[in-house]
Order: C-alpha cells, then structure tokens, then sequence
C-alpha cells in the first residue's frame, strides 16, 4: 500500500511539473508574439526646440487589429469656465477640476475601435475617448449632460493644443513570413512638456485584448534651457532679474536697429 501511494504521489508530481511546464512554455511564446519599438525615444529639449517625431513598429500575430496609445502619467488640470453674465456679456464663471487627465494622449488603430473593440475592454483599458470620459473626474458637474458638455470642450482644448488625438488610419501594416509588420509616424507637439511617455501596442481579436506590449519615450530639457528652467525654480530672484536684463538688452537692440535704418516717420 505504501509502494501503490508513493508511486501515485511521484505521478501526480510529474503531471503537475508537465502542465507547469507547458503553461510556461505557452506563457513565453504568447509574449514573443507582439513586439514594439519606438524609434526617437529620446527628445532632448533645447534652445532651438520646435517638436519632434516618433514612430512605433513591431510585428503582431497575422489576423490581429492593432491600437497604439502614447500617454503622460495622469494629472490634473484646472480651467476657466466661461459664460453669460446677464445674458449678453462673456465672462469667468468659475472653474472646472479634471483630475486623472493625462496631460498627452494619443489613441491610432487599424480600425474603428468601437468596430474592433468591445465595451468592457475599452473601460478597462482606457482606450478611446468614451472610456476616457468615465476615467477622469470632473467637478463640479454633477450632471451628466454637464459632464458630457464640459468633457468635449476640454477635448476640443487639448486637440487644439495638439496634445490629444484619435485616429484610424496612421497604422501601416504589412504581412511578412506568416507576421504582420506595423509602423506608424507622429508628430511630436512641442506644447508636451518634459517627462516619461508611455506607449503601448494592443493586439485584438474578437473584440478582445490577446496581448500588449510597451515602451517608452522620454522627452528632456538640455543646455541652457535645463539651465533657466532650474534657475526659475530653485532661485526665483536671479532669474527675474537675467530675464530683466535679457529683455531690456533685446529692446536696447530693437532701438539700435531702427535708428540704423533711419526710423519711423
């Protein structure tokens, strides 16, 4: 009876070291499957600063549709409500409060995503701008049809400040050795601020998530601009007064230029 337990116990092991292993082995060829890469993830901030760009490429399992979210760390904003004093003259009326708003977001797939995508995973994931209406907090708008009209117009805030879009035909995709190769350029706005972005490819199938895979891009002041920038921060005194003589040196040169051309009559 003893020799019947023990070789039953050494079986269940083995049967257990299999699956294990199998999960493994599984679990490993999954992540292989999507693949990112970010080229000019580095952004370097400088006196002559104007923007940048950034591609993502990879390859994903065949049959798959793709959405590339590149986001800031979430914050919070706060803005000016504006309105009618009176019925006839615009004016401040308060403010508004969004708080979990990345500063940058940017949403490119394939597809349509409420054609490739279901509900449920949009939510989770935060992927699209109906998702992003219920992630971010609004107050005061205790009201949906207030939550809904104060949400667009921050949209249409951040797409004007070329921090927020959304789009379903930047990807190119191609099929290569049974895998699909994707690429997609986009343009880096200069409005985003220095800091660490998150990009992140999502593969789906069925209207589901299978896989994800991430990067990153770091963008950074460098050279005189790091310099200013800290000297603002940390010794408010002696930049005010730089800033003072820069400006009284540009206008000293402005003047010089004009009496050299005879100035206005």
């Amino acid at each position: 009876m003893k020799i019947s337990n023990f070789k039953s116990q050494i079986s269940k092991f083995i049967i257990v070291g299999i699956m294990l292993l199998s999960l493994m082995t599984y679990s490993g060829a999954a992540s292989a499957e999507l693949t990112i890469n970010a080229n000019h993830d580095y952004i370097t901030i400088d006196f002559f600063y104007n923007g940048s760009t950034v591609s993502v490429s990879g390859s994903s399992d065949t049959g798959t549709d793709l959405i590339i979210k590149i986001t800031a760390s979430d914050g919070h904003e706060i803005l000016k409500q504006k309105g009618k004093a009176a019925g006839f003259l615009w004016m401040n009326m308060g403010t508004l409060k969004f708080e979990h708003a990345p500063n940058l977001y940017f949403i490119h797939s394939t597809k349509k995503i409420d054609k490739i995508l279901s509900k449920e995973d949009m939510n989770n994931y935060v992927i699209g701008y109906p998702a992003l209406s219920k992630y971010i907090e609004i107050t005061p708008a205790s009201k949906d049809e207030e939550r809904t009209k104060w949400f667009g117009e921050f949209i249409r805030y951040k797409e004007a400040s070329k921090l927020y879009a959304s789009s379903s035909e930047q990807i190119n995709t191609t099929n290569e050795n049974n895998r699909q190769k994707y690429y997609m350029k986009t343009d880096w706005p200069y409005q985003a601020p220095p800091g660490e972005y998150l990009v992140t490819v999502y593969a789906v199938k069925d209207k589901k998530i299978i896989e994800k895979a991430e990067t990153k891009v770091l963008v950074e002041q460098v050279g005189i601009i790091k310099m200013l920038s800290g000297m603002a921060a940390n010794n408010g005194a002696v930049y005010g007064i730089i800033s003072i003589v820069i400006a009284l040196g540009a206008g000293f040169g402005v003047g010089m230029v004009f009496r050299k051309g005879g100035g206005a009559h």
